[in-house]
């Protein structure tokens, strides 16, 4: 940073010294000769212009207009025939003030401009006659203007491009959200479900059937011991932020769960008194993760809410494997959808961003002949076709 910073004074003193010798060390150099030098000169300032583009400003309309007045002499008065090529040093302060409506606020500009054309336009009312007034007047007028809109279009584009970045981290933050809330809910409202129909059977049969209760206990502390598990796992993944650096004292990430995973769910669904047919079809292969974790949780919330609000105590599950998609159904036999809740609740609100996500369809609802359906069909990706010669 003080290299820089030397680096930027260095190019300003420079800046000065080239403009003394411009005028005061070749007095009889024509006004052209005078304004390509200021011009190049300007290039020195690129460090001041960096770091301060208002200092940089101003040292380029100090140097113009010192190259516009002196030299002194005869060389004065022949401005009105030189003036074309002396006030080229004009054109690098345009290009500092472009810069200055770029990057400052707009009061800053409009006092940065209106200083700069009110000095290059006095000069020319004192020095330039006749015709020459008018030319150089409209090519001042003209050439600060393209400037000035060079600057606003610059700034809008940059002022677009950080709206676009704004936009695309809070959707990333809002997507994220929504893909924790979705592995809570899955997660725990299941877990949930379970204990609370445990609880319920042990509380009634405590006094007459304790081994039942004592069963019921048992199951409540497995089903609660997996879903601390699972959300331990999970909070240790959003608190870790080095995805490849090891956290000590923790222990690794178990892989998400998916469709092999499903005997633990019937099981779990089958202590809660709901037993549960399931039927494969199709040709049983890995899958990709996200559709293998996305049919698991459609599974899981389907069966959860037969187990809260079906009133049955059987459903039926069946997995297809097409050639094109993945369908899953889930059928129960009970009273259908509940009057006042799974509707209002957010596990077929997650179901469907699962689903559109990976551009599926999922109907949901009531049966005809009685009971609710959740129909499920996820695209599979299609496999790489091998040619014959290969083969």
């Amino acid at each position: 940073m003080t290299r820089t910073k030397a680096v930027a004074w260095a190019g300003g003193a420079s800046y000065l010294l080239v403009v003394g010798l411009l005028v005061g060390g070749a007095p009889r150099a024509s006004g052209t000769v005078h304004g390509v030098g200021a011009l190049l000169a300007a290039s020195l300032l690129t460090g001041v212009l960096r770091r301060t583009p208002l200092l940089a400003l101003a040292m380029t309309l100090f140097g113009s207009t010192a190259v516009v007045v002196g030299p002194p002499g005869s060389a004065r008065t022949s401005l009105a025939v030189s003036y074309p090529g002396q006030f080229l040093s004009y054109l690098a302060m345009d290009l500092v003030l472009s810069i200055v409506v770029a990057t400052h606020t707009r009061r800053v500009s409009v006092v940065a401009v209106a200083v700069s054309l009110t000095v290059q336009l006095l000069l020319i009312g004192g020095f330039a006659h006749g015709d020459s007034l008018t030319v150089s007047s409209v090519i001042a007028l003209l050439a600060m203007a393209a400037s000035c809109m060079a600057g606003l279009l610059s700034r809008e584009r940059r002022e677009y491009a950080s709206a676009l970045r704004s936009q695309e981290v809070a959707q990333a933050v809002t997507a994220e959200r929504l893909r924790i809330a979705r592995e809570l809910h899955d997660m725990i409202a299941h877990s949930i479900g379970v204990i609370a129909i445990q609880a319920g059977v042990g509380s009634r049969v405590i006094q007459t059937q304790p081994a039942e209760a004592r069963e019921a206990l048992r199951a409540i502390e497995a089903t609660s011991r997996q879903t601390l598990a699972g959300l331990r796992r999970t909070l240790v993944a959003l608190r870790q932020t080095d995805r490849d650096a090891p956290v000590s004292g923790q222990a690794p990430r178990a892989p998400s769960p998916g469709l092999a995973d499903i005997e633990g769910l019937i099981t779990a669904t089958a202590g809660a008194g709901v037993l549960v047919d399931v039927r494969f079809s199709g040709d049983q292969r890995p899958l990709p993760a996200d559709i293998d974790l996305s049919a698991y949780r459609i599974v899981q919330e389907a069966l959860t809410n037969v187990v809260r609000h079906a009133g049955t105590g059987h459903c039926r599950v069946a997995i297809d494997y097409g050639d094109e998609e993945l369908s899953v159904d889930i059928v129960d036999d009970g009273r259908g959808a509940p009057e006042n809740g799974a509707a209002h609740g957010f596990g077929i609100i997650g179901m469907r961003e699962r689903v559109a996500l990976l551009h599926g369809h999922l109907r949901v609802g009531p049966r005809p002949e009685g009971g609710f359906r959740v129909a499920a069909r996820l695209p599979l990706p299609q496999p790489v076709a091998v040619p014959t010669e290969a083969r």
